[in-house]
């Protein structure tokens, strides 16, 4: 598992490949793959999508169609061997320039590979028949309510399974983690080192392991220059900052066999639900984490907006989530 650290890649394409490729090359071969693909089909994702079936080379390709609309052509064979892809060309086109970033150079296709034969694979075309299948503005509603979900089922590992109720955060007990023991990466967005506690605390963190031992010859924090693609053996909650013991708090389910190998914590743009900030019990006065008193007008804040329902054309979806 690697962790990529957001919901779209439609901002670091080559990292996203990266990501992939790494993946795969841990795949042994001895069972069947299945590979669930994004829904971004329409520009770069089509472009994007072609990249991965070159790179990957399916034996066969499930298309699912959209009702009543046209989505994109069927990939077929001599489709995907004709078309250009994001970073890979077509039989067609002439061949790839020099790319600038470092990231890309390698997608270039080496001399005499342009005329490669077309692809082998099988493509079952799925065709629904019943209204509103693959409507992606409910597609995307529903997977952010599933991330949630699937973010607080992860969480419920913390919970003692002989306590009836749910213990918050600040009842349970989180690792320390010295500031030197482990680098730290924003993955998403560029932070400055003087301000980067700030984004770490009360974050959801990747917790992975980089090939290389950390040396620090002060007590930290180590600070990555560049996102590393690297295993990643799970998640966790940087509960607090301690700057005066120079200590990371970390609420995770990961047991502590795993947690030995953990060198890296890659911060990205996924962010803790909601509920489990503002739902916190037995807590006297201000809520940790929440507040009211603040300056919104300062660049990249905002509120937490409680989604009492979604409507979309006529269809209407009671929801009680926040």
């Amino acid at each position: 598992m690697v962790y990529y650290g957001q919901t779209s890649c439609e901002q670091d394409t080559e990292r996203y490949l990266d990501v992939v490729k790494c993946v795969f090359s841990s795949y042994k071969k001895e069972v069947p793959l299945v590979i669930n693909t994004m829904g971004w089909v329409k520009g770069e994702g089509l472009l994007l999508l072609i990249d991965i079936i070159r790179l990957l080379s399916p034996s066969h390709i499930v298309q699912m169609d959209v009702y009543d609309w046209k989505a994109m052509a069927p990939l077929t064979p001599e489709y995907v061997h004709l078309t250009p892809g994001l970073y890979t060309k077509g039989k067609q086109q002439a061949k790839c320039q020099q790319m600038g970033t470092s990231g890309a150079e390698h997608w270039k296709p080496a001399e005499g590979e342009g005329d490669a034969s077309v692809p082998e694979y099988k493509l079952l075309y799925v065709h629904p028949e019943f209204p509103r299948a693959g409507v992606a503005g409910e597609a995307r509603v529903h997977s952010s309510i599933l991330r949630d979900m699937s973010i607080l089922g992860y969480l419920g590992q913390l919970q003692s399974p002989d306590i009836g109720a749910v213990l918050p955060l600040h009842s349970l007990v989180p690792y320390q983690v010295p500031f030197n023991a482990v680098a730290l990466r924003v993955i998403h967005t560029d932070v400055a080192p003087t301000n980067i506690m700030y984004a770490v605390n009360a974050s959801w963190v990747g917790l992975c392991r980089i090939p290389d031992e950390i040396h620090c010859q002060t007590d930290g924090p180590v600070l990555l220059t560049q996102t590393p693609v690297c295993d990643c053996l799970g998640f966790g909650i940087v509960r607090g900052v301690e700057m005066e013991k120079k200590l990371y708090h970390v609420l995770t389910p990961v047991p502590p066999e795993s947690l030995r190998l953990v060198n890296c914590l890659l911060l990205g743009n996924i962010a803790i639900p909601n509920c489990v900030l503002v739902g916190q019990q037995a807590v006297e006065g201000e809520i940790p984490y929440v507040t009211s008193d603040y300056n919104y007008s300062i660049l990249g804040s905002g509120k937490l907006k409680k989604k009492k329902h979604f409507k979309r054309r006529e269809y209407a979806f009671e929801c009680d989530f926040t």
